[in-house]
């Protein structure tokens, strides 16, 4: 078959092929109600495939945007994904996810590929490991956001949540209800909000006369966890109270819990810092800080669109205040 061109779609619909190319374009100021409805009629019936590596040629733009996760396995990372591409579908972008697995390296790869394939801009949760390839994409002026992480030195667009603010109101609230022994379990303190989150735990106890006790702050990955829980547990003055530092940290935390018998709501009471897709299914009282996800991927993904279209505004970061649920 021979491939249907711009041309026969406008021999077909009676129209010029300039007047097609602005049907193509969203671009319907001038043009009647009737002319679109013949223009649509003609590419279907015809099968028309408009040829976009020409428009991204003539355009300069690909429409496509790039959406670098650093773990895709946290739910709060997919409500964030879902809201950017909620976007971008309504401004006919196209988005690209990738999962960075926290890997620098993996990263590193994505952004190269992706910046290859032209894409318009990219909205990265960043590892922090990449520091002169995000420094050379700002410098040069490349569209890009950064959510859920910051990155130090760098003056970038960024979309984040009040880590340490919230974290240090939940472990008042422990204190609060009587609490002494309170622990925290943490991945790797490799990005900001374990960081943050950290140290806001420290602050909440400080504020209220508190020692923080070393003993007490699990650093961990997910696979060492259980025998980290399994130490803190073991000591003579045992936690009665315990933050988990993300949903995965959150998981990690209720298997040991189940497997070692210890009720929760009466020997030990629990927060999670993450937004949980199944907590109003469960029966244990368990409090939950809330991310504010959609709101903070569509600001994300409007700080992008705003670059792309070289509209004037400053770098900057924005923070979404989370709640305790």
């Amino acid at each position: 078959m021979e491939k249907v061109t711009m041309a026969d779609v406008a021999k077909a619909a009676g129209v010029s092929k300039s007047t097609v190319s602005q049907y193509l374009n969203k671009r319907f100021e001038y043009m009647g109600e009737k002319t679109k409805l013949k223009i649509e009629a003609a590419i279907e019936e015809l099968g028309y495939q408009p040829n976009f590596i020409a428009r991204s040629l003539k355009q300069k733009r690909t429409s496509m945007v790039g959406i670098i996760v650093a773990n895709i396995t946290h739910f709060f990372s997919t409500e964030i994904s879902r809201a950017i591409e909620d976007f971008c579908h309504q401004h006919d972008l196209h988005a690209i996810v990738c999962n960075a697995d926290d890997d620098p390296e993996k990263e590193k790869k994505y952004i190269e590929m992706l910046r290859a394939k032209q894409v318009d801009g990219l909205i990265i949760f960043p590892t922090g490991q990449n520091n002169d390839l995000y420094k050379t994409m700002v410098s040069q002026g490349y569209p890009v956001v950064f959510v859920d992480r910051r990155v130090e030195n760098l003056d970038v667009f960024s979309v984040i949540t009040d880590n340490t603010h919230s974290t240090s109101i939940a472990v008042q609230s422990f204190i609060e209800r009587g609490h002494q022994n309170i622990a925290f379990a943490v991945q790797p303190l490799t990005v900001s909000p374990r960081i943050d989150r950290l140290e806001g735990y420290k602050r909440a106890l400080t504020d209220a006369g508190i020692k923080v006790n070393p003993d007490f702050i699990i650093e961990a990955s997910i696979t060492e966890m259980k025998s980290k829980l399994e130490k803190l547990f073991s000591l003579e003055v045992k936690p009665t109270a315990i933050f988990a530092a993300n949903d995965r940290v959150f998981l990690a935390v209720a298997e040991f819990i189940k497997e070692k018998g210890i009720k929760l709501g009466k020997e030990l009471e629990l927060i999670v810092f993450d937004n949980i897709p199944f907590a109003h299914l469960l029966e244990d009282p368990i409090s939950f800080i809330s991310q504010p996800a959609s709101e903070m991927g569509h600001k994300a993904a409007e700080l992008l669109f705003e670059q792309i279209n070289k509209e004037n505004t400053s770098p900057g970061v924005f923070v979404f205040p989370s709640k305790l649920v």
